[in-house]
């Protein structure tokens, strides 16, 4: 069994797709299901997991935890995974499923339209999940559906007209800002369910409580009519038009810098 300091002293190297026995390991038995509930296998334990990290976070999310929400030993699971760390990782990648994939084969297809799709899914995930953002640099992301997405980003971006050296800064810029624009929209939905409000009901007393303040209000009245022009009834409504013209600035951005032959248009 890899121990968790074990991990840690070689961060690079262990990952549950490259050093664990998940999917590789010979067992001696399966472990019998416990209290009636139905027979433990690996894709149950993944999807409790996900479940629970939903749930209460990853800060709270054991083995103790979950073996109790499976009704099993916490000894069972290890059958299944080395660490809790192998268990996130496969957790992380399994929410990566739910991103649904352009045909990259289709050269009918508009890569501006694949691109915004991959880019709305992505988005997507770190709303649904917000422990999943935190996640992201902790670990290699090379499971399957984590490295599925990947290669169908670089090839939708491969069709853009960027030249090869500028693709991956094509792929930062928009994935980049998604990631960071979804992580601060999945905390805020999270805050807003811990507070039991809404998100309309939080922000407006968040903003009445900075009006209150001096300080703030001549800020705030400063920003009024930027505010206005912003649009919007609401903040689902406020943010889906602040991600919308985001994204097509940095769409417009590879157009700009794309030729039909690769080559950018500033050389």
């Amino acid at each position: 069994m890899v121990s968790a300091a074990d991990r840690e002293k070689n961060a690079g190297r262990t990952s549950v797709w490259i050093a664990s026995r998940t999917g590789t390991r010979v067992r001696r038995a399966e472990p019998s299901a416990e209290h009636g509930q139905p027979a433990l296998d690996r894709d149950r334990i993944i999807a409790e997991s996900v479940r629970l990290l939903d749930t209460e976070g990853s800060a709270k999310f054991s083995m103790r935890r979950l073996a109790a929400e499976l009704g099993v030993t916490a000894m069972s699971l290890y059958w299944y995974v080395d660490t809790k760390d192998d268990l996130l990782e496969l957790a992380l990648d399994a929410v990566f499923a739910e991103i649904a994939l352009p045909d990259t084969t289709d050269e009918s297809a508009d890569w501006r339209d694949q691109l915004r799709a991959l880019a709305v899914g992505y988005r997507a995930v770190f709303v649904r999940h917000s422990w999943a953002s935190p996640l992201i640099g902790r670990y290699l992301n090379i499971g399957p559906h984590s490295m599925a997405f990947s290669h169908a980003a670089q090839r939708v971006l491969a069709r853009t007209g960027l030249p090869a050296h500028g693709q991956t800064g094509g792929l930062s810029a928009v994935f980049q800002f998604v990631y960071g624009f979804g992580t601060i929209e999945g905390q805020f939905v999270q805050r807003c369910a811990d507070a039991g409000v809404t998100q309309d009901e939080y922000f407006t007393r968040a903003m009445g409580a900075l009006n209150e303040q001096p300080e703030y209000r001549a800020q705030f009245a400063d920003a009024a009519e930027l505010m206005a022009a912003r649009g919007g009834d609401t903040v689902a409504e406020m943010r889906q038009r602040d991600f919308d013209f985001a994204l097509s600035l940095l769409i417009a951005g590879i157009e700009a810098n794309s030729s039909p032959l690769g080559v950018p248009p500033w050389t």
